[in-house]
């Protein structure tokens, strides 16, 4: 009798990944998944979501095992302490298994039912497709160094989007694969897509809806850790490839121009007699000369050292996964038993 071959079993990929960065919103959450699953089922476009619960101090964990128990679909990971927007993104891009990948806020201020048109645009042949709230319910302390910031970004990056950090975007899946985001880098995705090749970047207005629960989570520390970001990525799209650029040519600048004080200073003092001990010119000319020459190393081995861990989204220690749908294994249907 012929061996049986085993048939290899296989996965089903859905249509659209939709990661959901969670930090303290049990209550939107399952409002957020009926409105998904009416705008993805609408559409016609299977799907699964990703609820990354950013260490939530209220029962957004006890919210997303709910909706897991009753719909496979949405998924879950816990990490075990607040990393961040960027940390809870790099984990569900990891994960995410979609065709398209889609990010959603969870505060239900973004409409799932605008994901439909921005994934025509990506089937058009759009690479990334950004949402642009035209008109935001945000208080004046958040919009006005929003506005700021788009326009610096905007500016630096020859990218024409209004609202870099809108928590609503669509993706081709190849796109998140190739980012790596960490610290506040979030807000500059398009960025480092462009970085990577993707130069298809497209807008869409969406709405903007008033927050019905919780409270916003930006502040202060929030808005200068993003321009420190602003510049990092600045800095990565520019010179991550040729450093030397960079450092080379402001450490050649510095050393010079130290080299130079010092020049004039060792002349008038071994050929005009005057002594230059007490003058501030001496010490200006003696840490540009070291700060020229040390610059071609602090910078540089610090970016080398630092930027291969933050880019791994496996650094962050997720307490609890919850598989999706999508991932389980789904074995065809076994032959008919022959006759004896």
């Amino acid at each position: 009798m012929p061996a049986t071959r085993r048939s290899t079993p296989e996965r089903v990929a859905p249509d659209v990944s939709i990661v959901v960065p969670v930090y303290n919103e049990a209550q939107s959450l399952p409002e957020l998944a009926t409105q998904i699953r009416q705008a993805m089922d609408g559409a016609g476009r299977s799907f699964e979501v990703w609820l990354v619960d950013d260490g939530s101090t209220d029962d957004s964990w006890v919210a997303i095992e709910r909706l897991h128990a009753e719909e496979a679909r949405f998924a879950g990971v816990r990490f075990r302490k607040n990393y961040g927007k960027s940390a809870a993104l790099a984990a569900g891009f990891a994960r995410a298994q979609g065709r398209y990948v889609a990010t959603l806020d969870a505060d239900l201020q973004d409409d799932p039912a605008e994901l439909p048109a921005m994934l025509d645009k990506l089937e058009a042949g759009a690479d990334l497709v950004s949402g642009w709230k035209r008109k935001r319910h945000d208080p004046i302390t958040k919009t006005i160094p929003s506005r700021f910031f788009n326009t610096i970004t905007r500016w630096l990056s020859g990218i024409p989007l209004h609202d870099f950090n809108s928590g609503i975007k669509a993706y081709r899946c190849e796109v998140v694969k190739s980012v790596r985001v960490y610290g506040e880098l979030h807000r500059y995705i398009p960025l480092l897509a462009k970085w990577e090749g993707y130069t298809r970047i497209e807008e869409q207005v969406v709405g903007h809806r008033p927050r019905q629960y919780g409270q916003t989570k930006f502040g202060l520390e929030r808005f200068l850790r993003g321009g420190v970001d602003l510049i990092t990525v600045t800095f990565l799209t520019r010179f991550a490839r040729r450093p030397m650029h960079f450092f080379g040519g402001f450490g050649t600048a510095a050393f010079l121009l130290g080299l130079g004080i010092l020049a004039y200073l060792s002349f008038v003092k071994l050929f005009l007699g005057e002594p230059i001990g007490s003058r501030p010119l001496l010490i200006l000319g003696a840490v540009l000369l070291l700060l020229g020459a040390q610059s071609f190393l602090a910078g540089l081995l610090g970016e080398m050292i630092v930027r291969p861990e933050m880019e791994n989204p496996e650094r962050y220690d997720v307490k609890a996964t919850l598989t999706p749908e999508s991932e389980r294994i789904v074995s065809p249907p076994r032959p008919a038993a022959l006759p004896r």
